[in-house]
């Protein structure tokens, strides 16, 4: 019985300390309603969807919002877990292992109400301002062409402001959070703007776990295969029917 006795005391050990180290998992994202804010249920679509997938895979979590460079960089320093809203980039790529796609964005090009712009490739863009907001990532070919006219602002309100009162040529936003937050712009900045067809193109949400969480990979994987029993059992298509997806 004493060897059987020191096996089970070894496990239980090991089992507290993998427990330890890995805790209790630090979520970060900006506000960027409808996927992420704490004051929609669930802390919105996103939010809903990664603290579950999380918890399927055993592991406890807490959130909390922050400005996204505030975020990005939490993360890079290890002071946050996981960036629950992440858009695939090389830089980030640098600092966090990114999981596969949980969920896909269209991003769209917002103009002025009533101009003449015509969009069909990337080039058409080069003669305007284009508002973008500071550290994000639209696609790999919009965020690397140096022949773009982008002017940094600080959030997609500020942007559609200067979109509305002509300070810029156009702005670029997901569709859904574009759509979104307009309804909580005044009128005259609402009624001023359109969207632009066709879209620019469509991006993939991750997850980006910090390089410095000693299980970042397998956080990741157990992450992943939660995401693929949700939408094998229906959880998953549940939850965006909630959020009015």
């Amino acid at each position: 019985m004493r060897p059987l006795l020191c096996v089970l005391c070894l496990l239980g050990v090991m089992l507290a300390a993998t427990a330890s180290a890995e805790g209790r998992l630090r979520l970060v994202a900006d506000n960027w309603p409808p996927f992420n804010d704490t004051g929609m249920p669930g802390g919105g679509l996103a939010t809903s969807i990664v603290t579950t997938a999380l918890a399927r895979a055993g592991y406890a979590s807490e959130y909390e919002e922050a400005p996204w460079a505030r975020a990005l960089m939490g993360v890079t320093e290890g002071r946050y877990d996981i960036l629950i809203n992440a858009w695939y980039n090389d830089a980030r790529a640098q600092v966090g292992d990114f999981s596969k796609a949980y969920l896909n964005n269209r991003i769209r090009l917002l103009k002025r109400k009533g101009d003449s712009f015509r969009f069909k490739r990337q080039a058409d863009l080069y003669p305007y301002s284009i508002a973008v907001v500071r550290d994000y990532a639209y696609s790999p070919e919009f965020d690397g062409d140096n022949h773009l006219n982008k002017v940094p602002v600080s959030s997609f309100s500020s942007a559609v402001r200067m979109l509305a009162a002509g300070r810029v040529d156009l702005t670029i936003e997901d569709e859904f959070v574009a759509r979104y937050n307009l309804q909580r712009e005044p009128e005259q900045v609402r009624d001023a703007v359109e969207f632009v067809d066709p879209p620019l193109g469509e991006n993939t949400l991750h997850i980006l776990v910090s390089l410095k969480h000693p299980a970042h990979r397998q956080i990741v994987e157990r992450f992943e295969r939660a995401i693929e029993a949700m939408k094998a059992d229906g959880s998953y298509e549940r939850l965006m029917r909630q959020h009015g997806f």
